[in-house]
């Protein structure tokens, strides 16, 4: 899935950690990354967070995609920042999966919280090998 990530590669995004309903992603906030106001504009933010939720949720072998999620901006990111989104896995009943996704600074502190929803897709092709 990783050689296939052209969004994630592009923003600059690393998976670090992958297991079945869990994932680690992290991103440096770079000069494109940051807004009119200074900060790391949300839509990175969100990027980042699903890109570990993508992850976590791919990585039983079955085809899954987001069908929603909601995120909440609690600080901001500053240019240079080393940003680490941690996904983890808080229901999957049937092919639905529900998770929780914490974005944090390198001293711990709370950029952002995602909560998202997923489906699997056993029809879709399956993903490829995540490594």
């Amino acid at each position: 899935m990783r050689a296939t990530d052209r969004a994630a590669a592009g923003a600059g995004i690393t998976i670090t950690a992958v297991g079945p309903g869990h994932a680690t992603a992290t991103m440096t906030v770079r000069e494109e990354h940051v807004n009119g106001h200074d900060v790391c504009h949300g839509g990175y933010l969100f990027l980042l967070a699903d890109s570990a939720q993508a992850y976590a949720c791919n990585a039983y072998g079955v085809s899954a995609l987001a069908t929603g999620a909601d995120i909440a901006f609690l600080r901001p990111g500053r240019l240079g920042d080393v940003l680490t989104a941690e996904a983890t896995e808080r229901a999957l009943a049937g092919r639905a999966g529900l998770y929780d996704v914490t974005v944090r600074t390198a001293d711990g502190t709370v950029v952002a919280e995602f909560r998202g929803r997923t489906r699997q897709l056993p029809g879709l092709a399956p993903p490829p090998t995540i490594t």
